[in-house]
């Protein structure tokens, strides 16, 4: 079969984020949207790979200086913000905010002046 191209790690990575989408309460759509997006930054494809093999950032791509790490502990606050909790506690997705933390990167690459912007403003009043 002459023009067929068949990649099996992608296939295999593929399957490893629909269990990851799954288990993160992500529905199919979102998956399907996000896998799509990822196939458009390499360089962010390989720190999926990376954190699917190793469930840990590598943190070698980042986006107007901010890490997957950061986008992460950003997710937590947020997710602290809305359940007015403090902290983050077991009862918190740790995979969701892995997987929001890749959207929000993808996202702030392609609407930097949004992402920018929200990554930079001020939340609650304990901050002082």
């Amino acid at each position: 079969m002459q023009g067929v191209w068949y990649d099996a790690h992608r296939i295999k990575v593929y399957e490893y984020l629909v269990a990851l989408a799954e288990y993160a309460g992500q529905d199919r759509e979102w998956l399907e949207k996000f896998w799509a997006d990822l196939l458009t930054e390499p360089k962010l494809y390989e720190e999926m790979v990376y954190y699917l093999i190793n469930h840990d950032f590598r943190d070698d791509f980042k986006c107007y200086g901010y890490s997957l790490t950061d986008l992460y502990v950003w997710q937590m606050s947020k997710y602290n913000l809305i359940r007015d909790e403090g902290k983050n506690t077991s009862e918190c997705n740790k995979e969701t905010l892995v997987l929001r933390a890749f959207r929000t990167m993808l996202d702030l690459k392609r609407e930097p002046e949004v992402y920018l912007g929200r990554l930079r403003e001020r939340r609650g009043m304990d901050l002082f």
